[in-house]
């Protein structure tokens, strides 16, 4: 995603909103500048005199994010666009995946958990223990990229039986050479990578193509941090490996996307398209944030999250830079909706569900 992208998708969602931001920082301390200064703008034109930048520079704190590596882009460069315009507010968006996000967001230790799927039961009862309200906001959609080297010759498509046959946990030490998989490979090592346990891309991932969350081999290389994974397929031409199709976009020339078949015949690579229309399955998959109840009494929570949620902001995620898809224009009105309402808990009740659209959201 180009860093120009965003800052003008950044500041027409920022003028947009400046007219209710008056409103949502109204009664707060830490907003007093800025409500002073926001009730002399009008509308969209809020942001085009540096004077009235003032509303937002007036806000000052700190906001803490975790989780899901696959959506840090979207959350770590609204953050960073945002603390443009208020200097005074400090974000920290960091990567320990979806699981290691939430362990830390049910312990009160962040703002927002990012996650690349839906909270568990278990996660949705620590966060409970700890008496920790959440709101539950999707972002965007996403598809996982099953990904080799771009000097690799011989593969070009996978069926999810024979991803299951390199991935389920009876694979580890038995399947190791690319002519178990099929006997038309050659004869080379098969070298594997993967997001590490406490990814929600390896959740969804073992949970689509293995019929089990959590349920893999061991032996591959594992990481939370996409990057590395981008790296280490990148080096081998024997290596196979997954993770958001974000980070395929982004590496361009530097991987090879293999198509999946799920059966019927017919082999899909991600694209926009048909991760938008949910045809890319079993590896379609939404995108949420979780932010803390207590945390959207602060303006500058509210007034990030708001930036994230608005039909301005959208367009950053669908350029051709960026692997993410954005929501209809209804279902960000629901999700603002829920925020602004202070709409608590999830609407999946058994965590992830494999092939479900975000309809539930409208209803």
């Amino acid at each position: 995603m180009t860093r120009t992208v965003w800052r003008l998708a950044l500041l027409a969602a920022l003028s947009a909103l400046v007219a209710a931001f008056a409103i949502a920082c109204g009664g707060d301390g830490a907003a007093t500048d800025a409500d002073d200064d926001a009730t002399a703008m009008s509308g969209a034109a809020a942001l085009a005199e540096p004077a009235n930048k003032a509303a937002l520079a007036g806000l000052k704190g700190d906001i803490i994010a975790d989780g899901s590596s696959t959506v840090y882009p979207i959350t770590a460069a609204a953050a960073e666009e945002f603390r443009r315009y208020a200097k005074d507010v400090r974000g920290s968006v960091g990567i320990a995946g979806t699981g290691g996000g939430f362990k830390k967001f049910c312990a009160g230790e962040t703002d927002i958990s990012n996650a690349s799927r839906p909270i568990s039961t278990s996660e949705v009862t620590a966060c409970a223990d700890k008496k920790i309200e959440f709101i539950e906001l999707p972002v965007a959609y996403d598809g996982l990229a099953v990904v080799v080297s771009p000097r690799n010759t011989f593969v070009s498509c996978l069926t999810t039986a024979e991803l299951k046959k390199i991935w389920e946990p009876e694979a580890q030490g038995k399947i190791t050479n690319w002519k178990q998989v099929r006997d038309s490979f050659p004869d080379r090592p098969l070298k594997l990578f993967g997001p590490g346990t406490d990814s929600g891309t390896f959740d969804f991932f073992t949970q689509a193509i293995n019929g089990k969350e959590k349920a893999s081999r061991g032996d591959f290389q594992a990481s939370e941090d996409d990057n590395v994974l981008v790296q280490g397929v990148t080096g081998d031409e024997a290596a196979l490996g997954y993770f958001g199709y974000a980070y395929y976009v982004e590496n361009p020339g530097k991987l090879k996307l293999v198509g999946v078949d799920k059966g019927d015949g017919t082999c899909r690579t991600p694209s926009v398209a048909n991760i938008a229309d949910q045809t890319y399955q079993p590896l379609a998959r939404p995108l949420l944030i979780y932010v803390k109840k207590t945390a959207t009494t602060r303006p500058e929570v509210m007034a990030v999250l708001t930036v994230m949620l608005s039909k301005s902001f959208s367009p950053a995620i669908q350029t051709a830079e960026v692997g993410y898809v954005p929501l209809s224009d209804k279902l960000y009105e629901a999700a603002t909706k829920r925020l602004t309402g202070g709409t608590v808990g999830t609407l999946w009740p058994k965590g992830t569900e494999i092939g479900a659209t975000l309809d539930r959201y409208l209803q």
